[in-house]
């Protein structure tokens, strides 16, 4: 295992707001709303691997010695390993406007490295009783052009992942990233991670450009189907499409794009029987949000009525299959629109095929009582929806006490009560 890097915090952390202090309303809204007799699950938070001291580390696990040796000089010349991923562009903070929060010694037990306490203070604030987490610029890696790039970045984030972090707090979960543009790559994550502890799954981060139906990934989908475990497409925008780049706005390259690829996939995966060739293999549509399906189920039924011969494979209606696949709620689009919100809700089966979702800690993210609050749900549909419904679909075992693993008590106006670390000598 790689020894821990030692670095110093930076300026930005120094005068940034404790992680504690910016979760203060939804640390407030667990206690009033008594989240500690729910069972709540985020089935899609994040962290930001590419920082300086995680992205160290999982360099140290990547295989090509020519990769590695770039990576490691780019950040000793002070470059963001960015420079290596096609990041996201836009200005998701509104000129400063968002702030996001900063990790401070206040936020970090003693023994604990940074990659956990980011996780851990905000599923404590927010009452959080699992987190399934992801990476946040690695789910861009499809529109890499160097391919070898992508699947040493991919293998190098799920051994640290699964080695280093989730061994250390077992309410921390994940799906496995794979870097689809190498089918071989893919295979051969799936063979090595399947079974480790904390893998629920796999997941794509679905800006992409290849077909899902395509030959070369059915032998991926037969060994997770083999496995019993679910397959993820994660949705992201990519301003640089050509047809998203087309928008000015950040606002309209976030909110359309973010939708566009899962709808390619989500129709793909759907129209050329993938459901019927792979019935145990479960999808899961990631940060779409929900108010796309039922235009796209309508849509999708329409054309098959009248092409019925062009999807061949199909048993029933492309709607139909798609209330058997499973979704994340953020971004949720809850405006004023409340009855086409329930409408949405059961048209795509919620009770049932709907996981609450964070998405902490993106700009845009979700506290619990987005769903908690919905006053056309029952009170099973909001418990399914908070938790049951991933608990079932990931096999997770239930807790012996609902979010047990929040330190309520040690929560003080001025952050965390426990310990102060030294953050320069914390990772």
């Amino acid at each position: 295992m790689p020894e821990p890097v030692l670095v110093e915090e930076s300026l930005a952390e120094h005068v940034s707001t404790s992680l504690t202090q910016t979760l203060e309303n939804a640390r407030q809204q667990a206690e009033d709303r008594n989240y500690a007799d729910l069972l709540i699950v985020d089935a899609d938070a994040h962290h930001y691997e590419t920082s300086y001291a995680p992205w160290k580390e999982i360099s140290e696990y990547i295989e090509d010695d020519s990769i590695r040796l770039r990576i490691n000089n780019a950040m000793k010349r002070g470059k963001s390993p960015n420079s290596m991923i096609r990041a996201s562009v836009g200005d998701r903070t509104v000129g400063g406007r968002i702030q996001r929060q900063g990790l401070r010694p206040t936020d970090i037990y003693e023994g604990e490295s940074r990659s956990v306490a980011a996780v851990k203070r905000a599923m404590e604030c927010m009452g959080i009783d699992y987190s399934v987490l992801f990476p946040t610029p690695l789910l861009n890696v499809g529109v890499l052009p160097e391919i070898d790039v992508q699947s040493n970045i991919m293998w190098a984030y799920a051994r640290w992942l699964t080695e280093q972090i989730m061994p250390a707090e077992p309410s921390i979960k994940t799906m496995i990233c794979l870097p689809f543009n190498d089918p071989d790559a893919s295979l051969r994550m799936v063979k090595t991670f399947g079974d480790r502890p904390g893998v629920l799954g796999f997941v794509v981060g679905s800006t992409f450009h290849h077909p899902v139906h395509s030959k070369r990934f059915l032998p991926i989908y037969a060994e997770i189907e083999a496995l019993g475990k679910p397959m993820a497409f994660h949705s992201a925008y990519n301003w640089h499409d050509r047809l998203t780049e087309q928008f000015n706005k950040f606002l309209s390259a976030h909110g359309i794009g973010r939708t566009l690829y899962n709808i390619v996939h989500l129709t793909n995966w759907t129209i050329n029987g993938i459901p019927e060739r792979f019935p145990g293999l479960k999808a899961v549509w990631i940060e779409s949000g929900v108010t796309f399906l039922p235009f796209l189920m309508q849509r999708l039924d329409a054309e098959y009525m009248m092409r019925t011969s062009e999807a061949p494979l199909l048993k029933k209606l492309p709607s139909e299959y798609m209330q058997e696949y499973f979704y994340t709620a953020q971004p949720l689009e809850n405006t004023v629109h409340t009855d086409a919100l329930a409408m949405t809700f059961d048209m795509i089966h919620a009770e049932t095929q709907l996981m609450y979702a964070s998405d902490y800690p993106h700009w845009d993210f979700d506290v619990p009582s987005v769903i908690y609050d919905l006053p056309f749900l029952t009170e099973q549909a909001r418990r399914n929806i908070l938790g049951e419904n991933a608990l079932n679909l990931f096999g997770l075992e239930r807790p012996a006490k609902l979010n047990g693993q929040r330190r309520t008590s040690d929560v003080t106006e001025e952050g965390v009560g426990a310990p102060p670390v030294d953050i320069s000598y914390a990772d």
